[in-house]
Order: structure tokens, then C-alpha cells, then sequence
């Protein structure tokens, strides 16, 4: 009637399990987990996670970071995609595409990025950009239909 069987259940909630790379520790290679990241080490290829990344003042990223929130005071080379806040501590070093949902920056953080600040839903947001863009050519606040206006008079 009972099984003594039981189920593992895979879960992608973010956890509560600190992972640590620590200094002098060098990783080649993807790393995927559902806790938090420590990284004062390095690491050359992609990291995801749906819980926070803290990059230390010595730990350096080659490759690609997916995460919920990131605080970096280390080097960070390669695609960055932080749906919450990114905070860039003085010691941080940014190169390659940011895309983020907010962004802090304290002075003397250095950002040689192309950044992209989003909300919460890509296509809805591209959606509703079409539709106000719609909405604007038909205002009479339009500049461009203004210009057009008087030229054709």
C-alpha cells in the first residue's frame, strides 16, 4: 500500500545554500545553482542563478552571469543579465552587454558596456512601446506630424 519510495523533487526557487569560490581557486567551465554566489576567485565561462552574485573585490567573471541580483566589486568580462538591481561598488570593473531591470552605481566604478535597463516583461514592454509609439504619431504634439503639417500647407 505504502512505497518506500520517494520523490525527489527538483526545485528552482531560489535556495538559501551559499556556494564559494574563493581566492586563488581558478574554475573553467558553467556553473548552475540555486543558492547564492560568492566569487572571489575565477571564473571563465557562465554562471546562472536565480538568487544573488556577490563578486569580490579579487574575484574576476569571463563569460556569462544570470542572476537575480548582483554586487560586484571585482572584473566582470563578457554578458551580464541581473533581472533586479545591479550595484557597482568604486573597485568594479564592467566590460561587454549589461541588461538589467535597476542600476547603482557608486563613484569610480568603471562601465565599458552597452546597457540595457528593462522591466519585468520584455514583450509586454515592446508591445506597449509599439502601441505608444501608435498613440504618438496621431497627437498633435508630434513633431514630426507638425513639420509635415506645414510643409504640406
Amino acid at each position: 500500500m505504502f512505497s518506500d519510495k520517494k520523490e525527489k523533487r527538483i526545485s528552482t526557487e531560489p535556495g538559501s545554500a551559499q556556494n564559494r569560490i574563493n581566492e586563488g581557486t581558478k574554475l573553467k567551465g558553467d556553473v548552475s545553482s540555486t543558492g547564492f554566489f560568492r566569487i572571489d576567485g575565477s571564473v571563465d565561462g557562465n554562471v546562472k542563478t536565480p538568487s544573488k552574485v556577490v563578486l569580490g573585490k579579487t574575484g574576476v567573471i569571463i563569460g556569462t552571469l544570470i542572476c537575480e541580483n548582483a554586487d560586484i566589486e571585482g572584473k566582470f568580462e563578457g554578458t551580464l543579465h541581473v533581472s533586479g538591481t545591479l550595484t557597482l561598488r568604486a573597485s568594479a570593473v564592467i566590460e561587454g552587454d549589461v541588461t538589467v531591470g535597476k542600476l547603482s552605481v557608486e563613484p569610480g566604478a568603471t562601465l565599458n558596456a552597452s546597457c540595457v535597463m528593462q522591466s519585468g516583461n520584455s514583450k509586454n514592454r515592446a508591445a506597449s512601446t509599439q502601441t505608444n509609439l501608435d498613440t504618438a504619431k496621431d497627437t498633435p504634439f508630434n513633431r514630426q506630424s507638425q513639420i509635415k503639417k506645414v510643409a504640406d500647407s
